[in-house]
C-alpha cells in the first residue's frame, strides 16, 4: 500500500503572498523615489508662471530649457555663480573621495591581517564616532578649524568629511578583506613576492568592489553634505552647491524652475555615479557583511 502524498498548498499560498507583497513593497518604493525627481525635471522645463499655476500642469504646455541655459551660461552672475559652486563640490568630493580610500585601504588591510594589542578596542573605537549625530560635533570642530585657520577654506570640509567617512570605508573594506583568502597572499610569499607586492599584485585586484562601494559612499557623503559647509564657509567664491542652492533659493524665491533645474543637476552626478557602480557596491555590501 503506497504512502499518501502530503499536499502543501497553503504553505505554497504563503510563500507566494509574501512574495507578491515584496513586489509591491519594492514598486511602491519605486514610485516614492523616482516621482519627486520626475516632478522636480518636469518643474525645471516649465516657465515661471506655468511653475506656480493652480492647479498645477502635470506636463508643460509650452517646455523650455530656459532654466538650464541660465545656469549653465557663464556669461550672466547666476551661471557663474552656479558653476562655481558645482566645480567647488566636485573639487571637495573629489579630494575627500581620494583621501578617504589612501587611508582606509591600508588600515582596513591592517585590522583585517595583523594581530596588535588593542585591534579590536582600536577597531571598535573607529567606529564608535558613528554612534552620535554629526551636528554635536559642529562647535568643536569650528574652534579646531578656526584654530588651525582653515575656516574659509575648502581643507576643513575635506578634514571633516573624512572624519565621518573613514569609520565606516575602514569597516566596510576590513569586511571585504576578510573574504580574502589569506592563502592566495602566503602563496604569493612562497613564490618569492614581498608583502607589500603581495597585496599589490594579489589583493587589490581582487578588492576592486570593496575600494569601488567606499569611493562611491565618500563621493555622496561630501557631494551632499550642507550643515558643515554652511557653517565653515561664509564666502561666496567657497561655497559649495548644497549651501549655493539654498542661497540662490533665498534670493530668487519665485524662480522655481530655476530652483528644481539646479537641484535636478545637481543630483544628477551622484545619480549617474550609482547607477554605473551599483553592482559593485552591491556586491562589496554582500561579500563584506557575510564570513565565509
Amino acid at each position: 500500500m503506497s504512502a499518501p502524498t502530503v499536499v502543501h498548498a497553503p504553505r505554497r499560498r504563503r510563500i507566494d503572498g509574501w512574495r507578491w507583497a515584496s513586489r509591491f513593497f519594492l514598486v511602491f518604493m519605486l514610485i516614492y523615489t523616482a516621482v519627486p525627481m520626475a516632478w522636480m525635471m518636469v518643474t525645471s522645463i516649465k516657465s515661471g508662471f506655468a511653475a506656480m499655476a493652480f492647479p498645477p500642469e502635470w506636463w508643460p504646455s509650452e517646455p523650455t530649457l530656459a532654466s538650464y541655459r541660465n545656469l549653465l551660461d557663464p556669461q550672466n552672475s547666476v551661471g557663474r555663480d552656479f558653476l562655481r559652486f558645482f566645480w567647488n563640490s566636485l573639487y571637495v568630493s573629489t579630494l575627500t573621495t581620494i583621501l578617504a580610500v589612501l587611508v582606509a585601504v591600508p588600515a582596513a588591510y591592517a585590522f583585517s591581517r595583523f594581530r596588535f594589542p588593542g585591534r579590536q578596542f582600536l577597531f571598535f573605537s573607529v567606529l564608535l564616532r558613528n554612534m552620535f549625530p554629526a551636528v554635536i560635533f559642529l562647535v568643536p570642530l569650528f574652534i579646531l578649524m578656526r584654530f588651525l585657520g582653515l575656516v574659509n577654506t575648502h581643507g576643513s570640509l575635506v578634514l571633516t568629511y573624512l572624519t565621518f567617512g573613514l569609520p565606516l570605508a575602514i569597516w566596510l573594506l576590513k569586511g571585504f578583506y576578510d573574504n580574502i583568502p589569506i592563502q592566495l597572499e602566503q602563496a604569493a610569499r612562497i613564490d618569492g613576492a614581498t608583502r607589500f607586492q603581495a597585496f599589490v599584485l594579489i589583493v587589490m585586484p581582487l578588492s576592486v568592489p570593496g575600494i569601488i562601494a567606499t569611493a562611491i559612499y565618500s563621493f555622496i557623503g561630501a557631494w551632499n553634505e550642507y550643515i558643515y559647509a554652511y557653517t565653515f564657509l561664509s564666502k561666496n567664491e567657497q561655497l559649495t552647491l548644497p549651501v549655493g542652492v539654498q542661497r540662490f533659493f533665498s534670493e530668487n524665491t519665485t524662480d522655481f524652475p530655476g530652483l528644481m533645474a539646479a537641484s535636478f543637476m545637481m543630483s544628477v552626478p551622484v545619480v549617474v555615479l550609482f547607477l554605473i557602480l551599483q553592482k559593485y557596491f552591491v556586491r562589496a555590501l554582500t561579500e563584506g557583511a557575510v564570513k565565509h
